[in-house]
């Protein structure tokens, strides 16, 4: 019952965004880069750390470009993952300092040894200019790899939420925390705002 109620708000937020002609909220720009430190909490205490890079380009006043990339090792092996997501995104103002954001991706996750997936994830939510200083998201999400049975949930649900704090107008501490599946990976780090 809870994935369906999950399932219906994602498919009912791109509807209701594709409806409405407006632009980004005038406090949030989709135009940064950040990089910075990542991490994961993995189920069966299974951790890994590393570094990640991503952005974002708006190419219209409601659509951008985004992508992602991040390497971990896992704690206690010589074993690196790659993680990347390249996709596009609507977002629809609400408010002068509110945004209805929803997201489509592909999604690549690479550990060597041929588990290398394909995928792809959409997302929803909002994101908002709380204060003048301070930023925030909060999204609701669905990836699905397509693992040839390799993995035992090669598809679920998550909840991803994020903040920055802006020192100037063009930099900030951006920060991040993805929960899925008993999974957490959060992202800490300086962002560039154009």
């Amino acid at each position: 019952m809870k994935n369906s109620l999950i399932a219906a708000a994602l498919l009912a937020v791109p509807a209701f965004a594709m409806a409405a002609t407006a632009s980004a909220a005038d406090d949030v720009s989709y135009n940064y880069v950040q990089g910075g430190y990542t991490a994961t909490n993995g189920d069966g205490n299974v951790d890994a750390d590393g570094w990640a890079i991503d952005g974002s380009v708006a190419v219209h006043p409601n659509f951008h470009l985004f992508g992602a990339f991040n390497q971990q090792e896992i704690d206690d092996t010589n074993i690196d993952i790659d993680q990347w997501r390249a996709g596009v995104g609507y977002n629809h103002e609400i408010s002068p300092r509110a945004d209805l954001l929803t997201r489509i991706a592909y999604e690549k996750f690479d550990a060597g040894s041929g588990l290398d997936f394909d995928g792809y994830s959409v997302e929803a939510g909002a994101r908002a200019a709380l204060t003048q200083s301070l930023e925030g998201y909060a999204l609701a999400g669905y990836e699905s790899y397509d693992s040839d049975g390799l993995l035992e949930d090669d598809s679920n649900f998550y909840g991803r939420l994020g903040a920055q704090w802006k020192f100037s107008p063009n930099w900030g501490l951006s920060g991040d925390v993805k929960f899925s599946d008993g999974d957490t990976q959060w992202f800490v780090g300086p962002r560039l705002t154009w």
